[in-house]
Parts: C-alpha cells; structure tokens; sequence
C-alpha cells in the first residue's frame, strides 16, 4: 500500500501537549500527511493546526475541519494566511464546512441555510487568500472592504467538508479538495466520489477520514473504536454516512428508540461497516477497499487514544509495510 496516501488524524483526544510529539513521530514514520480535527470543546484547531506544522518538516498539514460559523471568515483567512507564509511550499490546507449540529446549536450559532453559509464562506477565503478585497454581505457574514495586509505568496489549499449529496456536489465544483468524515464506507466512498464528479469539473482529491484501530488481538482493536463508532452513528444517523449502508434502517431505528444520554449498542458488523480496526491483515484490507471505492487519501484517527505512539508503530510497520 503506498504510505504517502495514508496519514493521520490529530484533534479532540489528543491532550494539546501530546501533539508535538505525536506528529514528528507520524512524519518519521512516514506518513503522507497530518490533519487536526478541531472538535468542540477540546482543543482549538489553529493551535492544533501550528502546532503540528511547528513539529514537522515537509509532511503536508490540514485544518480539517473548521465550521464556517464559529469565525468569521476574515479572520480565518488572516489566521491562514500567516501559517502559510511562516510554512510555505504548499504544506498549509484548510477544510471548511458546517460543523456538528449539536455544537453550533449550543453557541446559537445554527444557521437558516447551512449550504448557503459553507459555499459563500468558502467563495469569500478564496478571495481574501487571493490577496482581493472583499465588500458584500453573505447569508451568515458581512466584508466591508475587507483585504488582507499580508496575503500569502502562495495560497493554502481549500478545501470542504461534506457528507450528504448537495454539498459533495458544491464542493466538487469549487474546492481544492473534498473531506470526508469518519463512517465513510467503501460503498459511502463510491458514491460520495460519483457526486462530487457530476460537477463536471476535474474531480479534487477526496481523503476520508477513518476510525482504526490495530492489534493481534482482533478484538483488543475491535473494542478500542466500539465506543468512537457508537457516538459517531448516534450523531450522524440522520446523514447519508448511515443511509448510504445496508444497515442505515437497522441503525436509524435503535437511535430513534434510544432515551436521552442512552449510548447505542454497537454490533461487530457495524465495527466492520464503518472503521478500520481488527488484526494487521484486516485493517490493511480495509485501507485498500476505501482507497479502491475512490478515496484518493486516508486519514487515521487512532485508537486507543492512550496508545498512540503503539499504534503509530503498529500502522506504519505491520499494515502499511511494502508488500512484494
């Protein structure tokens, strides 16, 4: 499998002061890049975001991914624009789109029409990023004159987050790149790559982030992402990530029944449905079949979070090793 499509998902279970370490070591291993997912309320993703960046050499680093809500886009683009120019030749990206529901609904931060506000966000950054000034009102923002002082010299990546078909479609026609979340399936993959095609403009690239876990013990790994799928289903059960499987309707059923904070009974099958976990032969063949269903990269959220460094080794040396 060629490691340099293969990368790894820093965010939310990392302690801040554990990342540094975390990615040299991904780099050393050679992974093919880095992203940090900023999750509410763990640790703020343009400090994660630096640093990585700050801890690496060459491995491309993404911003994967950060609402368009919760900062307005001028200042996004100026927070941007400074890591590119302080790590340029390319290693700086930035996915953006709506967020989890359930937190931008805490912060009262929910837009009226989600689409609206990622798409025009994103047509805004690109412009800023560009060096343009800005002078329009969007759905969700207002840019009074506004361009950046230091833009880089060579913009970031954009790219954009989505999971059901409008927004794969939006995104196919204007991004850099497209970012799926964790519970892509390979059949998930296949179609969210038909529908980011249909734009009819060359495809981006579409990296998939994935739950994974590996170890002899099949089990052991098993049992280390049962309760990472089961929040992950329980938040996305209303989305084509559940829908598009062939237990969608099993899946929407148990969490429409389940009473408030009641966490949702994770099957083996569904463990096999939507991550990567099991022995080294077992992770491996996933990896490929997500890759094959049209993934062009893969990100790594490892688990057990406590064992990072066992299962940055573990990946690298046991999964991903040349094959003859």
């Amino acid at each position: 499998m060629d490691r340099s499509a293969i990368g790894v998902v820093f965010g939310s279970l990392t302690p801040p002061e554990e990342l540094t370490e975390g990615a040299a070591l991904a780099e050393r291993l050679g992974f093919g890049h880095l992203w940090f997912s900023e999750d509410c309320f763990f640790t703020g993703g343009l400090s994660g975001l630096t640093q990585l960046l700050a801890a690496t050499r060459v491995v491309p680093v993404g911003l994967g991914l950060t609402s368009v809500m919760t900062r307005h886009p001028a200042i996004l683009a100026m927070e941007l624009a400074g890591l590119a120019r302080m790590y340029p030749g390319g290693r700086v990206r930035a996915a953006v789109g709506l967020g989890n529901t359930h937190w931008l609904e805490q912060m009262g931060l929910l837009p009226d029409r989600p689409l609206t506000a990622v798409v025009e966000t994103f047509d805004v950054l690109r412009e800023l990023l560009d060096g343009k000034p800005v002078n329009r009102r969007t759905a969700v923002h207002e840019l009074a004159g506004v361009r950046l002082e230091f833009p880089p010299r060579q913009a970031p990546e954009l790219w954009i987050g989505a999971v059901n078909q409008r927004a794969l479609r939006a995104a196919g026609g204007r991004a850099d790149g497209v970012l799926l979340s964790v519970l892509a399936s390979p059949s998930y993959v296949a179609w969210a790559r038909e529908q980011v095609t249909a734009a009819g403009h060359d495809s981006p690239p579409i990296t998939a982030f994935v739950l994974a876990s590996v170890s002899d013990d099949d089990r052991r790994a098993r049992e280390a992402v049962r309760d990472a799928v089961g929040f992950f289903l329980t938040a996305e059960a209303h989305t084509a990530l559940v829908g598009r499987s062939r237990y969608g309707a099993e899946i929407r059923r148990r969490v429409a029944a389940l009473a408030e904070g009641e966490p949702l009974v994770v099957e083996d099958a569904w463990i096999d449905e939507f991550a990567a976990a099991g022995d080294p032969d077992r992770v491996r063949d996933r990896l490929r079949a997500l890759i094959e269903a049209g993934a062009d990269s893969l990100g790594l959220w490892l688990f057990p979070p406590d064992r990072l460094t066992d299962q940055l080794h573990q990946m690298a040396l046991d999964v991903l090793r040349p094959t003859g």
